[in-house]
C-alpha cells in the first residue's frame, strides 16, 4: 500500500517543467509514495483551502516544488522606506507554494521544499524558515537532479519522517 503525501506545485508553464514533474512523480511512486494534489489527483467543490486541508489530513507529509510561474523583468522590494532590494530577471512561484507548506507545518506534517534557483527566496521559501534545509535546483539539470546526492539525502530524511507519521497514525492517542 502506497503512503499518501501532499504534492504542492504550480501548474507547469513549459514542457521542461512538465517533464521534471513527471520524473518526480515516477520517482516518488517507485519509493512507495502516492503524490496527491488538489485539481490533479483529488477534486473538491468547496473552497480550495478546505479541499487542501482535507487532502493534507489524509496525507503523511508534504513535498513542495517551487517552480517559476510569474516573471519579474525589473522591480523593487522595500524592506522599509529607505531600504530597497532591486530585482531583475527573477521569478515568483504560485502563492500556494507558500500557503500549502505553512498549512502542513501547522498540522505537524514533515515538509520538504525544493525551489527552482530562479524563484525568489521569500517567505517560507527562505532558507531556514522551517528550520530544515531547502534544496535549490537548476531546471537545466532536469531529471538528473533526482539522482543527485543532495536530493537523495534530503528525500531519505524526509521520507523516514513521512513513514513515521504513517505508522503513528494507526496508534491510539496517549493520555500521558
Amino acid at each position: 500500500m502506497k503512503i499518501p503525501i501532499f504534492l504542492s506545485k504550480p501548474t507547469p508553464i513549459c514542457d521542461e517543467q512538465k517533464c521534471f514533474l513527471k520524473c518526480l512523480n515516477i520517482f516518488l511512486e517507485s519509493e512507495g509514495l502516492e503524490p496527491r494534489t488538489l485539481g490533479v489527483t483529488d477534486y473538491d467543490t468547496k473552497a480550495p483551502l478546505k479541499g487542501i486541508r482535507r487532502i493534507m489530513m489524509e496525507s503523511n507529509g508534504l513535498l513542495a516544488i517551487a517552480l517559476k510561474k510569474t516573471h519579474i523583468e525589473t522591480g523593487c522590494q522595500y524592506k522599509d522606506r529607505r531600504k530597497k532590494y532591486c530585482v531583475k530577471n527573477k521569478w515568483l512561484t504560485s502563492p500556494y507554494c507558500q500557503i500549502e507548506p505553512a498549512m502542513a507545518f501547522q498540522l505537524g506534517l514533515p515538509v520538504l521544499i525544493l525551489r527552482d534557483k530562479s524563484v525568489i527566496a521569500d517567505g517560507i521559501l527562505e532558507k531556514g524558515a522551517l528550520g530544515s534545509f531547502m534544496s535549490v535546483f537548476d531546471m537545466k539539470d532536469g531529471c538528473d537532479y533526482f539522482c543527485s546526492d543532495e536530493f537523495l539525502e534530503l528525500l531519505r530524511e524526509w521520507e523516514a519522517d513521512v513513514r513515521t507519521v504513517a505508522k503513528n497514525k494507526g496508534n491510539p492517542p496517549r493520555l500521558y
